[in-house]
């Protein structure tokens, strides 16, 4: 087993809440601390180790105490489980799964239907396509059902979704009310099934949904139908339950359609011409940029939206349109790379929807390491230069497949 400690973000997150039910065993034992009289008082019972044989032995040297918070920070904190053997009713909920794992929005789509299934209830996640997310159980999933989907065939999938309706009779339907096909489906389903969906929903309370209205500028009230198209953010996502996850399977196969629509597949669309707010790979640059000239090179070969920040705009090595940050333009990428960028608070709130963040930097304690999922820490000119020369090696070796 390796030595490296790495970071646990999560179990960082549950050290900063104090008001998370795990955050107490995330806290080190506290062997010394100052009383009120300024007097500094020890746990002599705290102090010390279990030794190999059993003994306890107690490290004077101080080397002891910094190891063992470092020790703890890394630790995986166990979650509850929740069971649910027979449910009384499912919750039936159809992912976006963009590029297969499951995005910021159904995971608020989850923690949803997680309220709505209650100690009862059983959530079922209906998922089609290619699929590589593990964890489904962290999400809220109680139930997993993998369909065969190829391209674009909503038709298809509406038959599917029909006989996944006859067999489960879910008590409701949750789908995202997005551009990445959830709208398009759960209207679809809504007309095959005769019934109106309740759209752009961001609460349940009561019994009754409150959805968007009005260019957004309204709330409508109705009761809580059994379809719902839910926005983003419309319910917190599951954190303190972990679930089984356990896989069903569909008792008849759904019928084949004679499918009216063709899917001639993706359009090459120049990454440049996309909007920023639109863009789902930007690759941004900062401060610690010093050849321009490679970074283009870079998002040319990674097919990426540019991005600056503010400081990078103002000294004229990017436009405008190009700032990213609460005084730019605030996105919301699948992947975000942010190379040479500390990370001013503008700039972490306009990034704050992405669901990736991948950070390269000279400077390990910096606010942008902080924020990152996935974090480099090097130079940012020979960094580029190896990712484009491992992009290029990717792209000869699916020619040689090819041929």
């Amino acid at each position: 087993m390796s030595d490296i400690i790495r970071r646990d973000p999560r179990a960082e997150w549950i050290a900063r809440n104090r008001l998370h039910p795990l955050h107490a065993a995330m806290q080190p034992a506290q062997t010394r601390w100052m009383g009120p009289n300024g007097v500094m008082r020890k746990n002599v019972h705290g102090q010390g180790f279990i030794g190999p044989n059993g003994i306890k032995r107690i490290d004077r040297s101080g080397a002891q105490q910094g190891g063992a918070a470092k020790r703890a920070a890394s630790v995986e904190v166990q979650l509850p489980l929740h069971q649910v053997p027979a449910p009384a009713f499912y919750i039936c909920v159809v992912p976006d799964m963009v590029g297969g794992r499951l995005a910021s929005h159904d995971r608020d789509l989850l923690g949803l239907a997680r309220q709505l299934a209650g100690s009862d209830g059983a959530v079922l996640a209906v998922v089609f396509g290619e699929c590589k997310e593990t964890a489904f159980a962290r999400a809220g999933v109680d139930r997993l059902l993998l369909l065969d989907s190829e391209g674009y065939a909503p038709e298809q999938r509406v038959y599917d979704l029909r006989a996944v309706d006859n067999q489960f009779a879910p008590k409701h339907w949750l789908l995202p009310d997005s551009r990445n096909g959830g709208a398009e489906l759960g209207r679809r389903f809504a007309a095959s099934l005769g019934q109106r969906p309740a759209t752009r929903v961001w609460q349940i309370k009561d019994g009754a949904c409150l959805g968007r209205a009005g260019a957004g500028l309204q709330d409508l009230a109705q009761p809580l139908p059994r379809l719902i198209l839910a926005a983003a953010e419309c319910a917190e996502p599951v954190s303190e339950t972990r679930h089984e996850a356990l896989a069903v399977q569909l008792s008849t196969d759904a019928p084949r359609c004679l499918a009216r629509i063709e899917d001639l597949g993706a359009v090459e669309v120049d990454p440049a011409a996309i909007p920023m707010a639109e863009a789902e790979f930007i690759l941004s640059g900062g401060n610690g940029v010093k050849d321009w000239g490679l970074f283009h090179r870079t998002a040319a070969a990674l097919g990426a939206t540019e991005g600056a920040s503010r400081v990078a705009v103002d000294d004229g090595f990017m436009g405008r349109e190009r700032q990213v940050g609460a005084s730019g333009t605030w996105v919301t990428a699948r992947v975000y790379v942010a190379v040479g960028i500390s990370g001013a608070i503008q700039h972490l709130q306009g990034i704050g929807a992405c669901d990736k963040v991948v950070a390269i930097n000279l400077d390990p304690g910096c606010d942008m390491i902080k924020r990152a999922d996935l974090s480099v820490i090097g130079e940012g000119g020979a960094i580029l230069e190896a990712l484009i020369a491992a992009v290029d090696n990717w792209r000869q070796g699916a020619r040689r497949d090819a041929a």
